[in-house]
């Protein structure tokens, strides 16, 4: 095996503005047929990406709800599994809290800052709807969570302030723009990557590429060896990124996506 992929969904190998992967399809075809793994790490829960895997053909492991899970397929024979446990079909490697854990850290949160914050468990779905602009099922399925509780991010605190509060907790926190996500104390994209790299039962990948767009891709960037940045539709890229010594895509989406892999794939 001499490449591993990484990638984001929305706003990576997704387009931000309609969430399709048309122009990505050629180079996964070629990623599939050449066995080169193609895992998502992503901030999305189980439910939300198994019909995007279908719906890409993808059989890899993938990474949700911010490095809280890990899921490899029970007959997926590259890797070491002993570490894993069986759930819902597969085998999962735990690296955040259970959901139930995460909604009782909101409420200490929100007494700690004085704040009634709202968690997705918190929503109705019509709420969720008319906040994301997602659909009904979809809004159903976000709200399915496992490992993790986004909640509404507070104007009348700061980011820091937010996460020394969730730090005493004994939590994580992924702070966005408009929702922020708690997490257990373990749990992190990059933990998550490191892990799955280890294990391989194979020769390692000579070559590891990852690819996001936003902060909450930071350290699955830092993780790998080859980080690439996926500009947004106005052909920047966020400014929580700048720092990263990175290659940037030369476009946003599907067709940055693609464009960045094609220099590994040769000629």
């Amino acid at each position: 095996m001499t490449l591993v992929v990484f990638t984001d969904l929305d706003g990576t190998l997704l387009n931000s503005h309609d969430y399709r992967f048309d122009e990505a399809i050629p180079t996964l075809t070629l990623l599939k047929q050449r066995n080169i793994p193609i895992i998502p790490v992503t901030s999305k829960t189980r439910v939300e990406v198994e019909p995007l895997l279908d719906n890409l053909q993808l059989q890899d492991p993938f990474i949700i709800e911010n490095g809280s899970g890990l899921f490899i397929h029970p007959e997926d024979e590259r890797f070491d599994l002993s570490e894993t446990e069986s759930w819902q079909g597969y085998r999962l490697k735990q690296f955040g809290c259970l959901y139930h854990e995460a909604r009782s850290g909101l409420k200490q949160l929100s007494q700690r800052l004085g704040l009634d914050l709202q968690g997705f468990g918190d929503l109705t779905v019509p709420d969720l709807t008319t906040l994301t602009g997602l659909s009904p099922q979809a809004a159903q399925q976000a709200q399915t969570r496992e490992f993790s509780e986004p909640f509404i991010t507070p104007r009348e605190r700061s980011g820091q302030d937010i996460e020394h509060a969730v730090t005493e907790l004994g939590f994580r926190v992924v702070v966005g723009d408009r929702f922020s996500h708690l997490i257990g104390p373990q749990a992190s994209k990059g933990t998550a990557v490191r892990w799955l790299l280890e294990r391989f039962q194979q020769s390692s990948p000579r070559q590891i590429v990852g690819l996001g767009n936003s902060p909450n891709d930071l350290d699955m960037l830092e993780a790998v060896e080859y980080p690439i940045i996926i500009p947004n539709n106005k052909g920047l890229i966020h400014p929580g990124l700048k720092h990263l010594n990175a290659q940037i895509a030369p476009h946003p989406g599907a067709r940055g996506w693609a464009a960045a892999i094609a220099p590994f794939l040769g000629p």
